[in-house]
């Protein structure tokens, strides 16, 4: 061990110049044995472990490696918590593995659970610590007033409080080749569905087709829905109560759809399949001049196309409203999962706090696509520049933007996968030829409502 004397001897060799070659090999000496100490000591001292925080998600390719990158940089930005993402699969699979693992209490710290899956999340008692109350409780301060209209009241109860806290946050928009459209003598692309069928033949005339779509439940039904500003289901779109009735086989749905069959046979719109890239594939080819997807695939197109495209608002009927509503968003939330200890979730809100400043939500932003979250992000985002910079980037914000009604802020229905398989199966029906409109949706209604029975009668 040194002594005091040791270190008087070191300070002094450290401000003498002037020492002799027998001093020199002493204080050599001495500078080795303050190493070995130092190791010693360093050796001895106790090594306080990282908290470990498991994040569950369905984030694969490229949204993946950012995920990882977020992961990465947050662990490196302090000493306490070490946040370990671990990919699921896709949504359907990371809710299954995410329940199953409930089950068994070997749930993770942080679930990401999307859209469809909100309503049995926040329905499952004890299943999980509502954001707004975790942030609060542990210092991080929480306001959902801070957060887009648009994606605030999606993971939010009846009464407003969110309960997950939303993540990649996306909103359906209409994408186009501006070659396509050059070719074809097309000057803008279509606010509404009458301008659409407008210019539909004269794409088809430049060897387009004119559009396809992924996810029509998403975009072409429960967004449908909010653009027009139609009730989606009874018990306020589901989030006043369980027991509820679907509203989907009404008049304005039943005219769409049968437009849509009408474009599909005249060769004006194009089905490539359920699979989201096989329509989206299908622009990325040129196949077709127009293509309804997520804002969250603007960062992915970027790369993967080789011709210029813009973005624009949903297309809207006239004939159903004279001034279109604002979309929800699509995507999904973090859900801070139960039975965990207090020191774990000061953890994850110190990480949900991280996730959520302005910064990593403008890379977020940037690197893929999705949407900011909060107002602050989105005005950083514009100061920047970078709406200059890529103006297209910024149209899901302002379509998330536009006013709101009564029936805008989205849905909250249990077993909303299995009744989105029932949307898809009675949507091919009537492209196939297989039913008419009437009886499709007729029947999309019925088994639907048995479903929502069914879950019903579980949280009862």
């Amino acid at each position: 061990m040194l002594q005091k004397n040791d270190i008087l001897n070191l300070l002094e060799f450290i401000s003498n110049p002037k020492i002799s070659l027998q001093g020199e090999i002493q204080m050599k000496k001495l500078i080795m044995k303050t190493i070995l100490a130092a190791g010693i000591a360093a050796i001895a001292m106790p090594v306080t472990a990282k908290t470990e925080l498991q994040w569950w998600h369905a984030m694969g390719g490229r949204l993946g490696e950012v995920v990882d990158e977020i992961a990465t940089n947050y662990n490196a930005s302090q000493s306490e918590y070490e946040i370990i993402p671990t990919y699921k699969g896709g949504y359907e699979d990371t809710m299954t593995a995410g329940i199953a693992a409930f089950r068994a209490k070997q749930q993770p710290h942080v679930l990401q659970i999307f859209d469809a899956g909100a309503a049995t999340i926040i329905n499952a008692p004890g299943a999980t610590i509502p954001v707004a109350d975790l942030m609060s409780e542990h210092g991080k301060g929480f306001n959902s007033n801070d957060y887009i209209e648009g994606v605030r009241n999606f993971y939010a109860d009846s009464a407003g409080k969110m309960i997950g806290m939303p993540f990649n946050s996306s909103t359906p928009l209409l994408y186009y080749n501006k070659d396509a459209f050059a070719a074809a003598g097309v000057t803008n692309p279509p606010a509404t569905w009458e301008e659409f069928e407008a210019i539909a033949p004269k794409l088809k005339a430049a060897g387009y087709t004119a559009l396809a779509q992924s996810h029509s439940p998403w975009i072409l039904s429960e967004n449908f829905h909010s653009r027009h500003n139609i009730q989606l289901s009874t018990g306020n779109n589901g989030y006043d109560s369980t027991d509820v009735k679907i509203l989907y086989n009404n008049d304005h749905m039943k005219m769409h759809w049968g437009k849509m069959k009408e474009w599909l046979d005249a060769g004006h719109y194009g089905f490539f399949g359920r699979a989201w890239g096989d329509n989206q594939d299908a622009f990325v080819q040129k196949k077709v001049a127009m293509w309804m997807g997520s804002s969250g695939s603007f960062g992915g197109l970027k790369k993967s196309t080789d011709f210029e495209f813009g973005t624009t608002f949903l297309p809207y009927w006239k004939s159903i409203i004279d001034e279109p509503k604002s979309t929800f968003i699509g995507g999904a939330a973090l859900f801070a999962m139960s039975g965990k200890s207090d020191a774990e979730y000061k953890g994850v809100a110190d990480f949900f706090a991280y996730m959520t400043n302005n910064e990593n939500q403008v890379f977020w932003h940037k690197e893929t696509g999705y949407v900011p979250i909060t107002t602050a992000a989105y005005e950083m985002a514009k100061a920047e520049g970078y709406y200059n910079e890529s103006p297209d980037a910024e149209i899901g914000i302002l379509q998330l933007s536009q006013p709101g009604g009564e029936w805008t802020k989205g849905y909250r229905l249990g077993y909303y996968v299995q009744i989105r398989e029932v949307m898809y199966k009675k949507y091919d029906d009537i492209f196939s030829g297989k039913s008419s409109v009437e009886k499709a949706f007729s029947e999309m209604e019925s088994e639907s409502n048995a479903l929502l029975e069914r879950f019903a009668a579980t949280y009862k």
